[in-house]
């Protein structure tokens, strides 16, 4: 004796009778019918990122502080990309984002007042080299 039963609203068979909630649900579309709504349908996409991608600026900041520290900037630097990064951690995009703006600005002016103090100390040298063997 074997019996196999088939639901209407899948439309495939199943070794499984249905079961009440199943009959009552089939019950219901084929009295009432299809739902029908009176106005038009919209629907609203809201994406979210997970990931939020605020650069930091920390190796930048450590490449300063280590090795074009005129004037500490680029401990300032460094300690403002830490900053940034703990905003990001916590969640906070918008405070990430403002530590990351002045870690960048400072690593700019620590870059080039450094390369001009660099370039300025190896021109003095130079001069006074030439100038002290003649």
């Amino acid at each position: 004796m074997n019996h196999t039963f088939q639901t209407s609203v899948s439309g495939v068979h199943t070794g499984v009778p249905p079961t009440y909630e199943m009959i009552k649900e089939e019950h219901e579309v084929s009295v009432l019918g299809a739902p029908r709504s009176s106005g038009p349908v919209t629907t609203t996409v809201i994406n979210i990122r997970s990931d939020t991608s605020v650069p930091d600026h920390i190796v930048w900041s450590l490449f300063n502080s280590i090795f074009m520290n005129w004037c500490c900037l680029g401990f300032v630097a460094f300690a403002y990309s830490v900053k940034s990064r703990d905003r990001k951690m916590v969640g906070d995009v918008t405070g990430a984002q403002s530590y990351a703006s002045t870690a960048k600005c400072l690593n700019i002016w620590a870059l080039v007042l450094g390369l001009f103090l660099s370039i300025g100390f190896i021109v003095g040298v130079v001069c006074l080299i030439i100038f002290m063997g003649q």
